[in-house]
């Protein structure tokens, strides 16, 4: 069987180019990456351990009380330790004076989340969004509060009743804010699968990063 001239050429036009893989960007280094993935799992081991202790029919579901309060400590006192290790990478550096410049585009990223205007030109942000640069300052002092509270509570020979009392108070109401903001960012990262394949791989997607992040984009 033979083809009539000019079969082919319409068949080859209908077939559809092989679709070309999408440009990535770098983002985070392996040393940011494992900072972020100690200091979250030994947050979630303070919360965890935490709800153990304070929550009746968790307690009694987990018993060995002596062991969640130990567990509890040490994931405590570790907390600052993966940040006092990435203080030795320049890329983690690099990102902290980045969370600690506050410039007129993340006022701006700010009044588009107050008008709840979703359009990518109305958020201009660098690297972190205003958002995220606040609750890395917040999640930051709220660290040390809660280390240092710790601490005071476990000084029993040394530190008067009252102190230990006050410093309760604050760990205990505390550690209520801070599990309902780890709630929160949990929440918008399950949202946002391009922003935790960024944090698990070390990159994104460019088309990404010009929606949610051009200042950073164009810098780069």
């Amino acid at each position: 069987m033979t083809s009539t001239p000019g079969s082919a050429g319409p068949t080859a036009a209908a077939t559809p180019p092989p679709a070309e893989p999408p440009v990535r960007v770098r983002r985070f280094s392996r040393a940011e990456r494992w900072v972020h993935r100690t200091t979250a799992a030994l947050m979630l081991t303070c919360v965890v351990t935490a709800a153990a202790l304070y929550v009746p029919q968790i307690a009694e579901l987990v018993g060995r009380r002596h062991l969640v309060v130990t567990v509890h400590e040490w994931a405590g006192v570790l907390l600052p330790v993966p940040f006092l290790f990435g203080l030795a990478s320049p890329a983690f550096r690099a990102d902290l004076r980045r969370l600690n410049r506050f410039g007129p585009h993340d006022r701006t990223w700010l009044r588009a989340v107050r008008r709840r205007d979703h359009r990518p030109a109305s958020r201009p942000a660098g690297k972190f969004n205003a958002g995220q640069k606040i609750y890395a300052a917040w999640i930051a002092g709220a660290i040390l509060v809660m280390l240092g509270t710790g601490l005071l509570m476990g000084f029993t020979d040394l530190a008067p009743l009252v102190w230990r009392t006050g410093a309760t108070f604050v760990h205990d109401w505390l550690s209520l804010a801070v599990g309902i903001a780890l709630a929160g960012h949990i929440a918008m990262a399950l949202a946002d699968p391009e922003a935790r394949r960024g944090m698990r791989t070390g990159s994104v997607e460019r088309r990404w990063a010009r929606d949610h992040h051009s200042r950073w984009l164009k810098d780069e």
